[in-house]
């Protein structure tokens, strides 16, 4: 289970810590102070971070010949209406338009099943998946 706990410092600048790791999340100039990267920076992030380490363990398990991976990604919202493949018209959906890039002396058979294998990482998954939020909103003292 992953846990972080997140407190406000000044403005809307908040700190992140995760066991041992601490950072600042902040927003840009025109909102915030622009002193760390924002929410959705961090969310894209973890799901590059995700893909590469993904990619990275299953070429070392298989001894491919993978020696580096990229990872450029967008988030946008877009309006069903405008995105390929929706089931249900109307309202927004969250589009990720991904650009990987891999290095090394790969074959077409490896680079195909990387493919794969890129889309079957956790964050993806949990990005993708059905979400239950339990959320508990208390007066601090109480």
């Amino acid at each position: 289970m992953a846990k972080v706990s997140v407190a406000s410092v000044r403005n809307v600048q908040v700190r992140v810590a995760a066991g041992d790791h601490e950072w600042i999340a902040d927003e840009p100039p025109e909102i915030g102070d622009g002193a760390g990267p924002g929410p959705y920076d961090l969310l894209l992030g973890a799901l590059g971070s995700c893909m590469t380490m993904t990619l990275l363990l299953y070429s070392k398990r298989k001894e491919w010949p993978l020696e580096k991976v990229e990872v450029d990604i967008q988030h946008d919202r877009v309006h069903a209406d405008d995105a390929a493949n929706v089931e249900q018209a109307g309202g927004m959906v969250e589009q990720f338009s991904i650009d990987l890039v891999l290095h090394g002396d790969l074959d077409a058979a490896q680079l195909e099943r990387l493919a794969d294998i890129s889309t079957r990482c956790p964050v993806r998954k949990t990005l993708a998946g059905t979400h239950i939020f339990h959320e508990n909103v208390r007066l601090a003292g109480k």
